[in-house]
C-alpha cells in the first residue's frame, strides 16, 4: 500500500466519537478519528516498512503518524531525528505510542532521558520522567531516588498536565519499589492530592499515588 492508499484506507474508518475523544486529548483537526484496533490491524498487514513509515509521519496526520510508530525501525534514528519527533508530538496518545515504540527501545535513550529531565519542553519533559520510571525498579542509589522526590515534590503542582502525569508515574514507582522511600512517596502525595479525584474505571487503580502505591503493595504481598 502507497501513503495515499492507506490515508484513504484510515478516512474511511473515520469514527467521530473517537476524533473528539483525541481533541480532549490535545490533537488538532488533522486527524480522521480511527479505533486504536483498527491501526494495529492495518500496520500488521504492512509489517514494518520504514520508508513508509516516515512517510505517513510526514503527513501530520493523527492516525497516520500512530501506524508509522507500528512500523518504522527505531533504531534507525538519530539522537536528532527523535528530539525533532518529540518536539511534533500533539496529542497524549502519539506520546504513549512514541515513548513506547521508540524511545523505550533507542539506543540513544539515557543520553536523551537526563536531557529530558532538565527540559521545559512539556513534551519532552514528559519523555524524561517518563524514561525515568522505567529505570527506579533496578536502580539502588538512595539519593537519586531522594532527589527525584524532592524534585517531585517542589515542581509537580506547577508542571504541565502532560509532565504531571509521568512525574506521578515516577512517585508511584519509587513508593511500590522502594520500602524505604514508601512512607515519604504516599505523603507527598497526599500532600499534593494530585488525581485525587480521577475518575477511574470500575476495576481499574485511581492513578492517585497513595491508593496506587497501597494496591500495587498488597497485590505483591498477597
Amino acid at each position: 500500500m502507497t501513503a495515499l492508499e492507506i490515508l484513504s484506507k484510515l478516512e474511511s474508518l473515520a469514527d467521530p466519537k473517537v476524533k473528539s475523544i483525541n481533541h480532549r486529548n490535545g490533537a488538532g483537526e488533522n486527524q480522521f478519528g480511527v479505533k486504536l484496533g483498527d491501526i494495529r490491524a492495518i500496520a500488521k498487514g504492512i509489517k514494518v516498512n520504514h520508508e513508509l513509515g516516515l512517510e505517513l509521519w510526514k503527513t501530520g496526520n493523527l492516525d497516520a503518524r500512530l501506524l508509522a510508530l507500528l512500523i518504522l525501525k527505531p533504531k534507525q534514528f538519530t539522537e536528532n531525528d527523535v528530539e525533532v519527533i518529540a518536539e511534533e508530538v500533539d496529542s497524549q496518545q502519539l506520546a504513549d505510542w512514541v515513548s513506547t515504540n521508540i524511545l523505550k527501545v533507542h539506543p540513544a535513550k539515557d543520553s536523551l532521558r537526563a536531557r529530558w529531565m532538565q527540559s521545559e519542553h512539556p513534551v519532552k519533559a514528559r519523555f524524561g520522567w517518563s524514561l525515568t520510571a522505567g529505570t527506579l525498579a533496578k536502580e539502588s542509589d538512595p539519593h537519586v531516588l531522594t532527589d527525584l522526590l524532592n524534585r517531585i515534590e517542589s515542581e509537580m503542582p506547577t508542571a504541565h498536565p502532560w509532565t504531571q502525569w509521568t512525574m506521578n508515574y515516577c512517585l508511584a514507582e519509587i513508593g511500590i519499589q522502594h520500602e524505604s522511600h514508601r512512607e515519604r512517596a504516599v505523603a507527598i502525595g497526599e500532600k499534593l492530592g494530585i488525581y485525587r479525584d480521577y475518575p477511574t474505571p470500575k476495576g481499574c487503580t485511581s492513578p492517585f499515588a497513595p491508593i496506587w502505591i497501597n494496591e500495587m503493595v498488597r497485590r505483591a504481598n498477597a
